[in-house]
């Protein structure tokens, strides 16, 4: 199944949960946190402004995004935890 964003939307596969804290404490699944960071997958054409343009989106596909604890909707994709949010939400691009 292919999904495609519409708009100023992005279509982020959630990184894998921590298991071990920093201190090295095994969590159980039931006390790991949803992931905040993922990378983007996808993303729509811009944001549609007043004057009928597209306005550029600043992350594409393939970049590593930190977002907001409850931006967003989940959805699976092929079995795998995604989440699509506004451009909005993303907070910071990670550098590789």
């Amino acid at each position: 199944m292919a999904v495609k964003p519409l708009d100023d939307r992005i279509l982020i596969k959630q990184c894998d949960a921590e298991e071990v804290t920093a201190g090295g404490i095994v969590l159980p699944d039931s006390a790991q946190e949803k992931p905040q960071k993922g990378e983007v997958i996808a993303t729509g054409p811009g944001k549609l402004l007043d004057s009928g343009k597209r306005g550029e989106m600043s992350v594409k596909k393939g970049d590593v995004v930190f977002y907001g604890k409850y931006a967003g909707m989940e959805i699976k994709v092929n079995n795998v935890e995604h989440v699509i949010l506004r451009e909005s939400d993303v907070l910071a691009i990670l550098d590789k």
